[in-house]
């Protein structure tokens, strides 16, 4: 039976939604608090990284934590706050940051990250979009001897998942990208990784959610849902009321500010990144993240894009210039030839991430409200499973089996 359905957040989870649900003949419409132009759907790296196989919550990573809480240029920054659902969130995430987590984390994590990677050609093509699409991989460059052995540990847990992945030697990393000067150790280059332009997509994937019937309503914040018997009848926003059968939760790292309202409780944190785009040629052709400092470095089409940065500082889009220094700085450092001048650094722009406790999205329905998907918290890896998860939300609406064990993702799951 089609349903109307409502989805709240255009971003690349609630337009891939929106994409598979239309295909199953629903009447969809997308409310949206911004512009549908900004965002971390917009200025991630854009990488298809099934090679993420490790949940940011992991062993060691508390402690790193606390130790980079008072330097505002290292690569993960949580800063602290007196709020009850901070602190429960920072419980809940050293709690998670186990061998436990990892393990359970691993293989979900892989399978919806491989789907979302296929399904993004499997779009293209379907729909003949001209959207980048690369299969170059990503490496992961080194400078310290321990980064490395660190990396490889990671690379053979990858490669027991059946991911494609092979060490580099110092030579057969220049060997790969001859014109990039790399100063390294070494190198782990996952082959299974692909790369996108963000930018590209999203406005190929607006204009035909548009053309093919779907409803998208820029700047329309909603501000209060309705529910009677466990079930949302209505959403409220300043404009309008809406009405629908099914409503999804897409909203990032504002959904856990709406799911309040319906007695569900996410906790979820905004984890901020920025980027610096460049149109001048460096001679880098491969995706890269530079282990030690956590800058992801991707070719895109007509220019190269820095990003990085993990800040864990609430819902705010002020731009810290010393960590837009630290990726600079990072990058000349492992690229030599790199030097990002003033002007492509003041065209910085940042975004907000989703982050769960554990590093794992959650996707599916709470107990709490019978017609409602809960579809956030994918924290980095939200553009490699955009369509995975989007294909997961049409197949919950829609009565169909699943493509994939939702048990992991469960938005009522306890920390």
């Amino acid at each position: 039976m089609n349903k109307e359905i409502i989805i709240i957040g255009g971003g690349i989870i609630g337009l891939c939604s929106a994409y598979y649900l239309q295909k199953e003949g629903h009447q969809v419409t997308i409310l949206d608090q911004s512009s549908m132009d900004v965002g971390a759907s917009y200025i991630n790296a854009g990488y298809l990284s099934p090679s993420h196989i490790i949940p940011l919550a992991a062993p060691g990573v508390m402690k790193k934590g606390l130790k980079w809480m008072f330097n505002s240029t290292s690569p993960l920054f949580i800063k602290p706050r007196l709020n009850p659902e901070f602190l429960e969130w920072t419980w809940a995430f050293n709690k998670s940051c186990s061998a436990k987590n990892v393990h359970r984390g691993i293989t979900a994590i892989k399978d919806i990250a491989i789907s979302g990677r296929d399904l993004y050609a499997e779009i293209k093509t379907e729909e003949k979009f001209s959207f980048q699409l690369e299969k170059k991989g990503l490496l992961m460059i080194c400078q310290t001897d321990k980064m490395l052995e660190e990396e490889i540990k990671v690379a053979n847990i990858a490669a027991n998942e059946g991911l494609a992945v092979k060490e580099l030697s110092l030579h057969e990393l220049k060997k790969l990208e001859p014109n990039a000067n790399i100063q390294a150790k070494g190198a782990v280059h996952y082959s299974c990784d692909w790369h996108t332009t963000p930018q590209t997509f999203m406005e190929e994937m607006k204009k035909h959610l548009v053309d093919s019937g779907v409803v998208i309503l820029k700047n329309e914040k909603v501000e209060d849902i309705v529910v009677t018997n466990n079930k949302i009848t209505s959403v409220q926003t300043k404009n309008k009321t809406y009405t629908a059968d099914e409503f999804v939760l897409a909203a990032g790292s504002w959904s856990n500010l709406l799911s309040k309202k319906l007695g569900i409780k996410l906790l979820l944190e905004a984890g901020k990144g920025y980027r610096i785009n460049s149109e001048r040629d460096f001679g880098i052709t491969i995706p890269a993240i530079l282990a030690e400092a956590k800058v992801a470095i991707t070719p895109m089409q007509g220019f190269t894009r820095f990003a990085g940065t993990m800040e864990i500082a609430g819902i705010n889009h002020t731009i810290n210039k010393a960590r837009v220094e630290a990726i600079a700085n990072a990058t000349q450092k492992y690229y030599p030839k790199v030097q990002l001048s003033t002007t492509e650094k003041n065209t910085v722009e940042c975004g907000l991430r989703p982050v769960s406790p554990d590093g794992i999205p959650y996707i599916g329905r709470s107990k709490k409200c019978k017609n409602l998907t809960i579809a956030t918290g994918h924290a980095m890896m939200g553009w490699s499973m955009g369509p995975s998860t989007g294909k997961l939300v049409s197949e919950i609406i829609s009565n169909k089996k699943l493509s994939l064990d939702l048990n992991p993702f469960h938005p009522d799951r306890t920390f």
